[in-house]
């Protein structure tokens, strides 16, 4: 398709195939080159357009990876779900049966995470720029969404664990902030990273993101199980009503002291 093939178009599938093929030409430079590298004019030239015609589409490139990053939340939540949904559910924390689970859940969020390299290079990018370069309209479009998705999967996880609401929350927005951070730090297919693996003194820098985000999901998850068991615990212990324990005798306090 040439530069005069999309000026000429008019027709409300013309304008959609127009928004499609942005979103892939921008997806296949992501993808190679990384979010950072990507220019509204590479973006042009790889469709075939004018630049100042494809801001006819999108407010800027970092509305274009915005959506992306919209849809990539949306495309990972339905895969992710379906994963976790395989899990046998543990609603109480207790011994070798909560480790499995809680590690089972941490290894579902990690790998599904690496698995897509370029939801990783968005998740990082989005807090820095892309949500700082658009209207607040694009913004909270954004922001409904992967809030409704991080609540899907918090259900999800709260169906096989003894976890509330906060804490999945805390769970989900832990492992994709994380899988963000880390892949900027492991920098896959870079001249960093050969550089940090070609020298002996830095490869402390080398990162493997899905173990080290499995292990840091686990530890959380883990967290904060055993402190929903302690809570537990002790409420079972309290005296009912908040009333005197049995042992307690009328006018004295627990030391013996006369009241």
């Amino acid at each position: 398709m040439t530069k005069a093939d999309f000026l000429r178009a008019r027709s409300p599938e013309a304008k959609l195939a127009r928004e499609e093929s942005i979103f892939a030409a921008a997806t296949r430079l992501a993808t190679a080159k990384g979010v950072r590298e990507v220019t509204v004019t590479a973006i042009a030239d790889e469709v075939g357009m004018h630049k100042s015609a494809m801001l006819r589409y999108f407010e800027t490139r970092e509305d274009i990876f915005l959506r992306l990053a919209g849809t990539a939340w949306h495309d990972w939540s339905a895969a992710v779900r379906e994963q976790l949904d395989a899990i046998t559910p543990c609603p109480y924390a207790d011994g070798e049966q909560w480790a499995e689970t809680a590690r089972s859940i941490a290894g579902v969020l990690a790998q599904s995470l690496v698995a897509r390299p370029l939801f990783c290079d968005l998740l990082a990018h989005t807090p820095l720029n892309l949500e700082r370069n658009v209207s607040t309209d694009t913004v909270r479009t954004f922001k409904k969404g992967a809030i409704a998705e991080v609540t899907s999967i918090g259900a999800t996880i709260s169906a096989i664990t003894p976890l509330d609401a906060d804490q999945v929350r805390s769970v989900v927005t832990t492992a994709t902030s994380m899988a963000g951070a880390l892949w900027q730090m492991a920098a896959p297919g870079t001249q960093l990273r050969a550089f940090y693996e070609t020298d002996p003194e830095l490869s402390h820098s080398i990162i493997d993101v899905e173990p080290r985000l499995t292990d840091i999901l686990t530890a959380l998850l883990t967290g904060y199980a055993t402190g929903a068991v302690c809570r537990a615990a002790r409420a079972a212990d309290a005296p009912p009503h908040g009333g005197a324990d049995e042992t307690d005798h009328p006018g004295e306090d627990r030391d013996g002291r006369t009241q």
